[in-house]
């Protein structure tokens, strides 16, 4: 195993350590082992970064570590295990790696305890109820964080935050604040109204204006963001505390989750502020 010392370059596709790293593309594998596949070179780096007790090895080809030597030499300064791989190699661990892959460590994110500590001081969370398509689940997770979110949190029956797709779509910002996988929604709003946090629910059946919500805004708020094709079950609304609805001046009949999302958190994020 490659360490911190001169990495030996892996070579053979076929040998077991490249089928254990592959194989994180699914998800029994990521279960079983607590560890799941950061690929591309932004995530990397950010998970080298931000997160390096959660890293267990980086994998680059010799090309990939020429040009991203910062964060191969973060990653070796780390403690990292750092393993110089063929492009042969490579490409039977990730088709979408562009050179550089790491495996990191799933957290215990995951459960009442980890979501009451996601919510301590927190002022403004986004909440996937029904999140299905993981591009949108891992472009919220990165918008929560551009927005000065202080976590996110995927209810059951949301897709899996570790999921190849999710990871590649946060571009990073999966290692910068609480990404917390709970239980049920009904529990998940009792914990949100529990750390005093106002719910308002994202939906085009609101008759709340999201532009003139006006001092709701203000309040320290969760936002409770539906399915892609469904929206918001009537449970979810039942929920909150509010439902708010974005304008729509084209015609368009809604928008995408992630982009009413964005809309909802830096609404909230410039009212606090």
């Amino acid at each position: 195993m490659s360490g911190v010392g001169t990495p030996t370059i892996l070579t053979n596709p076929s040998s077991q350590r490249v089928s254990r790293v592959a194989g994180l593309a699914r998800k029994s594998a990521r279960t079983r082992r607590q560890q799941f596949l950061v690929e591309g070179p932004q995530g990397v780096r950010e998970a080298v970064r931000f997160a390096p007790g959660r890293v267990r090895d980086v994998y680059m080809t010799q090309e990939a570590a020429g040009r991203h030597s910062r964060t191969w030499e973060e990653a070796r300064a780390a403690g990292i295990y750092t393993h110089l791989v063929s492009a042969d190699v490579m490409a039977a661990m990730s088709t979408n790696s562009q050179g550089v892959l790491a495996v990191a460590r799933t957290e215990e994110v995951c459960g009442a305890r980890a979501l009451a500590a996601a919510l301590e001081g927190a002022t403004l969370v986004a909440v996937l109820t029904e999140a299905q398509d993981p591009g949108n689940a891992g472009t919220i997770i990165r918008t929560a964080d551009a927005a000065g979110a202080d976590a996110v949190v995927l209810v059951r029956g949301s897709v899996d935050s570790t999921s190849p797709k999710v990871v590649r779509a946060t571009a990073g910002s999966l290692f910068h604040l609480p990404v917390v996988t709970a239980g049920a929604l009904g529990d998940v709003v009792a914990a949100l109204r529990e750390a005093g946090l106002t719910v308002l629910a994202a939906d085009g059946r609101g008759t709340l204006d999201l532009f003139n919500a006006g001092a709701v805004l203000t309040a320290p708020t969760a936002w409770l963001l539906g399915n892609e094709a469904h929206g918001l079950t009537p449970e979810a609304l039942s929920c909150a505390d509010a439902v708010v609805s974005i304008p729509i001046h084209g015609r368009a009949e809604s928008l995408n989750v992630a982009a009413a999302a964005a809309l909802c958190l830096y609404a909230s994020a410039r009212a606090q502020r």
